[in-house]
């Protein structure tokens, strides 16, 4: 399941920062912020849908098995695994509480990498706004 949810992840990871730079190339100093704005949430939205997608992943069958037989309640321990909160409201039957531990693991490791997507998206705006900012000082009439 590890291997799956990596595997889900960096699809997933590929076509949003496919689909980031596809529009990030037509933008420059006369862009609008709202357009700006709106490319940086759509992309963060994205990102954030992915991990959704992912701990549904985890869910399913963990309910399905009949370990936690409300979707609900299995989603709900699959997002305080993932994230790593690890509440404990609501538990694995004892032969199965290693599982836990390993949803923790694969959310540490693809929040890291969404958090170094997100270093690098920000890296451009950053760009940008030095661009503009240095712009702004050569033309401070225009």
């Amino acid at each position: 399941m590890v291997i799956t949810i990596i595997i889900v992840h960096g699809v997933g990871i590929r076509t949003i920062t496919q689909r980031f730079s596809k529009s990030w190339v037509h933008v420059n100093n006369s862009t609008p912020h709202w357009r700006i704005n709106l490319l940086l949430a759509v992309t963060i939205g994205s990102l954030a849908i992915l991990h959704f997608v992912e701990t549904l992943l985890w869910a399913a069958p963990v309910s399905l098995m009949g370990l936690i037989p409300l979707m609900r309640d299995s989603y709900y321990f699959v997002l305080e695994s993932y994230t790593t909160l690890g509440e404990g409201t609501v538990r694995l039957p004892d032969g199965w509480r290693l599982i836990g531990p390993i949803m923790a693991m694969s959310g540490l490791f693809t929040f890291g990498w969404t958090g170094s997507v997100l270093v690098s998206i920000m890296t451009e705006f950053g760009k940008l706004d030095r661009g503009r900012a240095k712009k702004d000082l050569k033309d401070p009439g225009e």
